[in-house]
């Protein structure tokens, strides 16, 4: 029998995305969001509350990067999450990040996490705090490449644990896609 926990914001895998935009002075910041996926074919959404500095960055730019959070930068992908832009200047550095300004959008790429979307701002609902985005380019480093594509053993991503507030880096194969269950036909 299955327990009930009522209604609550309870998903596995939860990816840690890093989105890092620059402000209006060309400063680039970066936050911690739990609450993104992919959101239709080349699109992404994101959960983002208006009052965040990267939010409004977002509506200045119409751009920002999003980096997938990988298990050798956890400390530093968390305090993008705990330390506010709109309280903290300089948060990348405080962290040892670096940063290289996107070649196909107005934001910045984290040198330090090997893999980024490019993403260019479709919509943003300010009642929802919820935004869609193109992803117009995904840039990874060679160190997380298996035969040309990006490998997740290699990249090791994160995973947010919304009930015992961890994170987890996600791991082994269980399966193959779009053919073990070819032995139900």
């Amino acid at each position: 029998m299955k327990k009930n926990f009522g209604k609550d914001t309870l998903m596995f895998p939860m990816p840690v995305l890093i989105v890092a935009t620059y402000d209006e002075d060309g400063n680039p910041n970066a936050m911690n969001a739990a609450w993104g996926g992919i959101h239709n074919t080349n699109q992404i959404g994101i959960c983002l509350s208006h009052d965040h500095k990267t939010a409004k960055n977002i509506m200045l730019k119409q751009a920002f990067t999003v980096s997938i959070a990988d298990a050798a930068h956890t400390a530093e992908c968390d305090y993008l999450g705990i330390a506010s832009a709109n309280k903290v200047q300089n948060k990348l550095n405080k962290v040892h990040f670096t940063v290289t300004k996107s070649q196909n959008v107005d934001a910045p790429i984290i040198n330090e996490l090997p893999m980024a979307l490019e993403c260019k701002l479709v919509s943003y609902d300010i009642v929802s705090d919820y935004l869609v985005a193109d992803i117009v380019n995904v840039c990874a480093e060679d160190s997380v490449l298996t035969a040309g594509k990006i490998d997740p053993a290699k990249l090791k991503p994160i995973t947010y644990d919304p009930v015992n507030h961890k994170y987890i880096q996600l791991g082994e194969i269980v399966g193959n896609a779009f053919s073990d269950g070819k032995k139900f036909k």
